[in-house]
């Protein structure tokens, strides 16, 4: 399997989908709004952009499974496409650009190739393994800052999980104290992209699913980052919990964390 041909095959269905997606925007209305539990919106330009990325995924490896936010495909034993074809729905549907269509190759857990299309921006995040991570074609890198209070962060809140939301709010404050700053884009997959390129120091986020994720994850670790869950027994693709950086601080950052996040299933 040749990932470098693949993650550009796959870029270039991205590169479709965007373009169907921008078209969608300014037609879109709020009575096409749907939820799917409390605060989490899915349109019809959600379930459209995931058929067709996986109709041309499935030409491109006919025995890979599927594993996709609004159900598409079945999913398979080994090779699976890990796909959300519109993350930041709400950011959509309100107008906020910032949304990304996210797309992983995965073997088993392992992640093998990544795209993160940002659609209002245009910009193309790649990365396959072993083959580092790129931004439009261009090589990327992490951020070279050393030091937890010269990192500009980025997080995310739950849907609908709000069982822990005092320890999450005690890791928050700490951390605007101890930080340049804390932005919530609400795109995971943009917040990824973003630690990749040198835009954040580190993301951290819980009550996520491995389609948010999965892409990003990779592209974090082929620019030199380091991802992880909020322990090391965690899965950060498909245990719900990650923190994503550039390495040089995400010691000092599970260390803040580990203080604030007593869970009683962790």
């Amino acid at each position: 399997m040749n990932l470098e041909q693949l993650t550009k095959q796959v870029e270039s269905i991205c590169v479709e989908i965007a373009a169907f997606i921008r078209e969608e925007a300014p037609k879109f209305t709020e009575a096409e709004v749907n939820t799917k539990s409390a605060n989490n919106l899915v349109t019809h330009v959600d379930h459209t952009a995931e058929d067709r990325i996986v109709e041309a995924l499935e030409k491109l490896l006919p025995n890979a499974g599927f594993i996709a936010e609004e159900g598409s495909g079945e999913q398979g034993v080994g090779l699976n496409w890990i796909i959300d074809p519109l993350d930041g729905t709400t950011n959509f549907v309100h107008g906020v650009p910032c949304y990304c269509i996210s797309i992983a190759l995965v073997d088993g857990t392992e992640p093998l190739l990544g795209v993160v299309h940002e659609v209002t921006r245009d910009e193309r995040f790649t990365a396959w393994k072993g083959g580092g991570a790129y931004l439009n074609g261009k090589p990327i890198r992490v951020s070279a800052r050393k030091e937890l209070q010269d990192s500009l962060l980025a997080t995310g809140f739950p849907y609908d999980d709000f069982g822990y939301e005092a320890e999450y709010m005690d890791l928050l404050r700490e951390l605007m104290h101890r930080t340049r700053g804390i932005r919530r884009l609400g795109s995971a997959a943009a917040d990824l992209a973003y630690v990749a390129c040198g835009r954040f120091e580190a993301f951290y986020e819980y009550g996520l699913n491995s389609w948010d994720v999965a892409a990003g994850v990779l592209l974090v670790r082929e620019a030199g980052g380091k991802v992880s869950g909020f322990l090391p027994s965690k899965d950060p693709v498909f245990d719900e919990e990650i923190v994503a950086s550039n390495s040089a601080i995400h010691d000092e950052l599970l260390e803040v964390i580990e203080r604030n996040w007593q869970r009683q299933d962790s």
